[in-house]
């Protein structure tokens, strides 16, 4: 009954953090580790590197389905993740500096705003329109917006992907699924730095558990980048839209429930 359990919160767990890396950059640890934690029990640190370690194949495979549709700017995308990385640095020490700042909940409420946003306001930004801002306005925009990613993903420790995926299309004026793209590719390299630390510091992981969860998740995000690359952008923000709500919907039930952090 107990790997039972396991194979399944594994599973579920998975199939959320693929369908929401998938289809909207999102980083795996906010479905994984509350589920992996409130239903098995896991320390939460060793929670966060699994999650993180199963964001890795998750957000690479996805990339690699969204560049191969010429939908990821890796120009852009590797100026903005070395601002988010910088940032991160930045906003983890001020954060250090302020007594009793928690936000624990923000990137569980970032999924459900998000997700009713494509829902009533579908972002249907075209490439041309896109393509139509200068290289060298694209690149200033970048390293401003991967400052502002940065510093309050390391102020509050969470929401990456989600504050990536909103400022992409809300900020930049980003295309949804180059914007997807190139979230998933800068989530690649800023999982497996994060998963490495943990494993490095925290020990190694579950085995049985971090093997499940990075089959499960790297299997759905397959899917949906697959998928997200294949509709039309009306029918690409309703299934995102529904998709992140859902999501947050159901961590917002487990969170007031207790079974969440």
């Amino acid at each position: 009954m107990t790997l039972l359990m396991t194979i399944l919160v594994c599973f579920f767990a998975g199939m959320g953090a693929g369908l929401g890396t998938g289809f909207a950059g999102m980083s795996a640890a906010a479905v994984i580790t509350p589920m992996l934690v409130g239903l098995l029990g896991v320390e939460a640190y060793q929670a966060i590197g699994i999650a993180l370690a199963s964001d890795v194949l998750a957000s690479a495979v996805s990339a690699y389905t969204y560049h191969k549709n010429k939908n990821l700017d890796v120009k852009n995308g590797m100026v903005m993740m070395a601002s988010v990385l910088t940032f991160t640095l930045v906003g983890s020490w001020v954060s250090s500096l302020i007594p009793n700042q928690t936000m624990g909940s923000f990137s569980t409420w970032m999924l459900l705003l998000l997700g009713v946003k494509f829902l009533v306001k579908p972002v249907m930004t075209t490439k041309e329109s896109m393509e139509a801002i200068s290289p060298k306005k694209r690149v200033i925009q970048s390293l401003l917006g991967g400052a502002m990613i940065g510093f309050i993903c390391g102020f509050i420790g969470a929401g990456g992907g989600m504050m990536m995926l909103f400022i992409l299309t809300s900020i930049l004026g980003y295309e949804l699924k180059t914007a997807v793209g190139t979230s998933v590719f800068i989530m690649t390299f800023t999982a497996a730095t994060g998963a490495l630390s943990h494993f490095a510091i925290g020990g190694a992981p579950d085995l049985l558990l971090l093997i499940l969860c990075v089959i499960f998740t790297l299997m759905w995000a397959r899917l949906a980048a697959r998928f997200a690359n294949r509709a039309a952008p009306e029918v690409l923000n309703r299934a995102m839209g529904g998709v992140l709500t859902i999501l947050g919907a159901a961590l917002l039930i487990l969170r007031a429930l207790g079974i969440s952090g």
